[in-house]
């Protein structure tokens, strides 16, 4: 990419998840694309208002314009949790905010298309983002390309046969789709949209200033780490009851679990019930900046990754990479999207999903064998850092942006 900082494209980038102020603990993933395209691109970031953020700021070169979609204090809907989808399910009355939610996104971003000049919509997440993207294109009559990037949630989430058609009306109406996962391009080629239109780049991580090997920290041999949301999808539930057969073989094991959500309650209760509560640390949710320390002291770090009954599945597994990155070994649950970064007995050890035994298993192998724990953590972060750091999945970014607007 050619940087024309005189004259630089104009973006606006929809989300729902953003950074609330410096040092958040919310996902920063779309922050962290966004920062790096700033150099090429004039972006404007318009996410929603929450307690205690400001109304418009500028955060490291992105114009960040937060909208108001109900009383302050309550504009709780995109926070920490789980994102949307997780804090309907915790509590069914989130749901009245829903259509505040919608018609203040759709305000604002009507407002700006009409205001000022862009020329490219990037939406992350198919619903709501890229549905109010494509509906505030009709209302408007503006010509701007669309591009939509799914996150995992939205497509394998909402699987209502009226859901399913408004996805594909806001993917037809997209220039363009990126997916994180090829299972994940294998599930929107199987609703009936034109593979060409379909581009799979992960998210990124910071594998060459942030997630790296430490060699001046001594990895711990008794400590199993946990990173992600309390939500069921993560699979938390899973690695405790694993919990249980491993102490059996290895009293002095403990598990540190990094990571905040609506099931935490629950989930401390089961560790009770288990009678392993002595085992498990529940940090809460951990800053970026703090979890490269924890990934280098932790002999293994697990991702016990299910399908719900509803269907939901993890539409890539960043924490995967942030782990491997830092020369940590890793276990996790066998599905599609993870085969993308973990390669059985390669790079990393995986499970059948879902069976707390074969979880158990699993660990207890690694535990009794430093060399292979060394052998898939050195390949683990040789493998990543060719695929995935920030500068490889930007420049990918940059291209299509660029594509897009030619």
């Amino acid at each position: 990419m050619k940087d024309n900082s005189r004259q630089r494209p104009h973006v606006l980038v929809l989300t729902s998840t953003f950074p609330r102020w410096e040092n958040d603990t919310e996902p920063a993933f779309v922050f962290e694309l966004s920062r790096r395209l700033a150099t090429f691109f004039d972006i404007t970031v318009l996410s929603p208002r929450t307690p205690g953020s400001k109304k418009q700021e500028t955060m490291s070169g992105l114009r960040v314009i937060r909208f108001p979609y109900f009383f302050n204090r309550w504009e709780k809907l995109a926070m920490h949790g789980g994102g949307i989808l997780n804090k309907l399910k915790s509590n069914p009355l989130y749901y009245l905010m829903i259509p505040f939610f919608l018609l203040g996104q759709m305000r604002a971003v009507v407002g700006l298309l009409r205001s000022e000049r862009f020329d490219l919509i990037h939406a992350h997440w198919l619903i709501p983002q890229g549905f109010v993207a494509a509906l505030s294109l009709l209302m408007t009559g503006k010509k701007i390309p669309l591009l939509c990037t799914s996150h995992g949630g939205d497509l394998f989430a909402l699987k209502g046969k009226g859901l399913q058609r408004l996805k594909r009306w806001v993917i037809n109406k997209s220039a363009a789709l990126t997916v994180v996962s090829k299972a994940m391009r294998k599930t929107v080629v199987a609703m009936g949209i034109d593979p060409d239109k379909v581009e799979v780049i992960p998210m990124g991580v910071d594998l060459k200033g942030l997630f790296t090997p430490d060699p001046c920290v001594q990895r711990k041999t008794d400590e199993l780490l946990f990173v992600g949301r309390l939500v069921e999808v993560k699979g938390l539930q899973i690695l405790l009851e694993a919990m249980t057969k491993v102490i059996a073989r290895h009293p002095n094991i403990h598990l540190i679990v990094a990571g905040a959500g609506p099931l935490e309650s629950e989930l401390r209760t089961s560790a009770k019930k288990l009678d392993i509560a002595d085992h498990v640390d529940f940090r809460g949710m951990v800053m970026q900046s703090k979890l490269p320390t924890l990934y280098r002291q932790a002999t293994i770090a697990v991702f016990p990754f299910v399908v719900t009954k509803s269907g939901v599945q993890e539409g890539f597994g960043l924490v995967v990479v942030e782990a491997m990155g830092c020369g940590c070994p890793i276990i996790a649950g066998d599905l599609p999207a993870i085969h993308d970064t973990v390669v059985h007995k390669e790079n990393g050890l995986l499970f059948e999903s879902g069976n707390s035994q074969a979880l158990a298993d699993a660990i207890i192998r690694m535990l009794a064998d430093p060399d292979l724990c060394a052998k898939l953590a050195g390949e683990g972060r040789r493998r990543v850092v060719q695929k995935f750091d920030w500068e490889i999945v930007a420049e990918k970014y940059g291209k299509i942006y660029q594509r897009l607007m030619d």
